[in-house]
């Protein structure tokens, strides 16, 4: 084990301040999809500012792999939560999304309203093979922290080929996961404690501020009381928006259905958010035509290029589907637009929310309890069989261009394999810090654009 950072004393306690300082930073510096944002969260919190303990950090973060709804940014709020009450949480999870849903409200509008961005469109060029190695190497990082002997190595290589060659769903992998890893932790509890069974294997920080065995504080147990009240105030903040909106335009208006829609798209983005698009897809272009196929796509791409969840491409079809649809007539565009992405993006995240100020508390009573955490351990292990696919997923759609059937060699595309091999190169061998490889990245994309 390393030993060098032991003797470290634990920072002392961080300020509401701080965090917020921390939080918002966060929310702006957030790029690279879930696997990116988490690795910088734990670069930042378990690494660098030694807030909590890698052993919590993963307890945790196993919770929000099991929830739908982006895991980053439950696991923001989680940790908000756990330093500094619920206040905490919803501080920590509202700045993880707040920039990016200010950025995508820009872009749509200078999307909509003044055509295509070659600016957006190069920059994008750069930023989607960096990406690519971004997503490999979090599926690296958080696999060699989690899968710590032959079991769970097992379990990541059957996640895969489950997900890559069989296309099961993303819920039922989780489910034989968490079966597998409950009978696991019966018959050979050693395979499936947190962190792994080779303790010598594990890297430590020193003393975190939230360690492996910090009490847990008072306000994160669990009371019947406070998950009735959050359940009640919860329901609140849903029923009482989309029944004014029902009152005030009808069920069927455009931001009703928004609303809607979105709710139950929220309670289905097992997987992050590639799991839940296609119905986003097919409810948003083919049912209400809140905008074209084309439209959808080249939203994508600027979600991609902003910080956040990438889920967040729900308010550019909000934006769009609102201004497009005049719902506040013709003289009120853009407000049309921001109503309606503000709207999308608060029945989007509204559960994610509630899941971790209802849920946490439950949680928090069983990182030390291995029938709770064995079913965790291997859902982790399985999860990297997922990022593994989804870096397959993205190398695929953007190092080969038109029919890969027709010849994968002549479909390259050249300029985005170089740009993923030096972006993996600056991460893996020169340990660079990921914002500056997605920096780098864009502005060559950019020039390469423009050069063309």
């Amino acid at each position: 084990m390393d030993t060098s950072q032991d003797t470290q004393a634990a920072p002392k306690t961080v300020s509401f301040a701080e965090a917020f300082r921390f939080w918002l930073k966060l929310g702006f510096i957030s790029f690279g999809g879930p696997a990116g944002q988490i690795a910088i969260m734990h670069q930042e919190l378990v690494e660098r500012r030694r807030w909590i303990s890698e052993k919590r950090f993963l307890h945790a973060l196993n919770y929000c792999m099991v929830l739908p709804g982006p895991e980053a940014q439950q696991l923001a709020t989680y940790i908000g939560w756990l330093m500094h009450r619920t206040w905490g949480g919803i501080v920590a999870g509202a700045l993880f999304v707040l920039p990016s849903l200010f950025i995508l409200i820009v872009l749509s509008w200078i999307y909509i309203a003044f055509g295509n961005v070659p600016l957006v469109a190069g920059l994008f060029c750069g930023i989607k093979p960096a990406v690519t190695a971004i997503v490999l190497q979090a599926a690296h990082r958080i696999g060699s922290r989690a899968l710590k002997n032959n079991v769970l190595l097992a379990i990541a290589a059957a996640s895969f080929v489950a997900i890559f060659a069989l296309n099961l769903p993303f819920p039922l992998i989780v489910a034989t996961a968490a079966l597998i890893g409950y009978m696991g932790g019966c018959i050979a509890p050693d395979k499936f404690k947190s962190g792994g069974s080779h303790g010598a294997t594990q890297k430590s920080y020193g003393a975190a501020l939230i360690d492996d065995d910090t009490p847990t504080p008072t306000h994160a147990l669990f009371k019947a009381s406070h998950l009735v009240r959050i359940i009640v105030i919860g329901a609140l903040l849903w029923a009482i928006p989309i029944a004014t909106l029902a009152a005030l335009y009808g069920w069927d208006h455009t931001l009703t259905q928004m609303g809607w829609f979105f709710t139950k798209a929220a309670l289905l983005t097992f997987g992050g958010a590639y799991a839940v698009l296609p119905y986003v897809y097919q409810g948003a272009v083919d049912h209400y035509h809140w905008l074209t196929a084309t439209q959808m796509i080249d939203g994508l791409a600027l979600g991609e290029t902003t910080p956040g969840p990438l889920i967040m491409v729900v308010a550019f079809v909000g934006f769009v589907g609102g201004y497009v649809n005049e719902v506040f007539g013709p003289d009120s565009l853009f407000l049309a637009g921001a109503m309606a992405a503000t709207l999308v993006t608060w029945f989007t995240f509204l559960p994610s929310f509630l899941f971790i100020l209802a849920g946490g508390p439950l949680v928090e009573t069983t990182h030390n309890d291995l029938k709770f955490t064995a079913p965790l351990t291997a859902i982790t292990a399985a999860v990297v069989g997922v990022i593994l696919n989804l870096a397959l997923f993205f190398g695929y759609h953007v190092l080969w261009r038109g029919d890969a059937n027709a010849g994968f060699v002549g479909n390259v595309d050249w300029l985005s394999a170089l740009i993923a091999i030096a972006a993996a190169i600056a991460l893996f061998r020169y340990k660079r810090n990921v914002i500056h490889v997605i920096a780098a990245c864009a502005v060559i994309g950019l020039i390469a654009t423009f050069l063309r």
